[in-house]
């Protein structure tokens, strides 16, 4: 039974997820850590931790499960310190974008009979800013919450129970579980999530460009503006991990894309059109 989990980085996705766990019936203790101290500060006044450590190294060891949120480079650090002080009877996870990197690393540094294990994830969750002060409850409910599970995490009995239990906890949040090979899920992720995420920047970026000085901007743009341009809100330092560990995908994609949007240019006065538009509303149907 899991009693005892730290969560290091309290913002957005590890605020929620404390404020989740709450909301789910975890009755155990709930630590967090974060680099800006004055984000774990508020994640404990919502109510998403008990207690703000200051030393994310001493947390994760009096901790059963450690959650890792934050970006991709600083979990692939902190993957580093942990692997050397924690034991077979802890399990270490993460709410990572990409997962090749991070499962190379798991490979080498967990799932042995005398440290600890480690189980890779990624929920499917978020919002266009980050910070504790967003953090939501029901962030998860609904959503796909991804494992790249490695069989090794489960080759002691308290890796086995931890990985169930974490497992479990996460469907009481609302998720729905899936497993897919780490490769498999950055090439999915590249297309489903990346994608927009980078079309919406380049847009945003063009219309700063072009007219993001005309007064009446977006009141002319309306709900198509806002819908297509949300996402470009979203931080440089947490996409700047994405698009260096998931580079060839996310580049095939962008190519893609523009390839797509050639098609159109060349078609505006053609049949061909309609059959973009007919297909895309296919895809929306389904």
């Amino acid at each position: 039974m899991i009693e005892r989990i730290a969560i290091l980085g309290t913002g957005l996705l590890g605020a929620s997820a404390g404020l989740a766990l709450r909301s789910a019936g975890f009755r155990g203790s709930v630590v967090g850590w974060n680099r800006g101290a004055e984000q774990a500060l508020l994640a404990r006044e919502m109510g998403a931790i008990d207690v703000v450590a200051t030393d994310p190294i001493e947390a994760a060891r009096m901790a059963q499960v450690v959650l890792l949120s934050m970006p991709i480079f600083a979990t692939l650090d902190f993957m580093e310190k942990l692997a050397v002080v924690l034991g077979p009877d802890q399990l270490v996870t993460d709410v990572g974008s990409t997962k090749k990197m991070i499962c190379e690393a798991a490979a080498r540094l967990y799932n042995t009979p005398e440290r600890a294990a480690f189980l890779p994830g990624h929920p499917m969750a978020g919002k266009e800013r980050g910070g504790a002060s967003l953090a939501d409850a029901n962030l998860f409910r609904g959503a796909v919450w991804l494992f790249t599970d490695d069989p090794a995490a489960r080759r002691t009995l308290a890796g086995e129970a931890l990985v169930q239990g974490w497992r479990e906890w996460v469907a009481a949040m609302g998720s729905r579980t899936l497993d897919l090979e780490p490769s498999r899920h950055d090439e999915l992720v590249a297309w489903v999530s990346h994608l927009p995420q980078f079309t919406a920047t380049a847009l945003s970026a063009l219309l700063e460009e072009q007219v993001g000085e005309a007064p009446e901007l977006k009141d002319v743009g309306g709900r198509a503006l806002r819908e297509m341009t949300r996402l470009g809100a979203s931080p440089f330092s947490m996409w700047r991990d994405i698009a260096f560990t998931n580079t060839e995908a996310v580049e095939r994609a962008l190519l893609a894309l523009e390839q797509r949007l050639a098609h159109l240019r060349e078609n505006l006065r053609t049949p061909a059109l309609r059959d973009e538009f007919e297909q895309a509303n296919r895809f929306r149907r389904e």
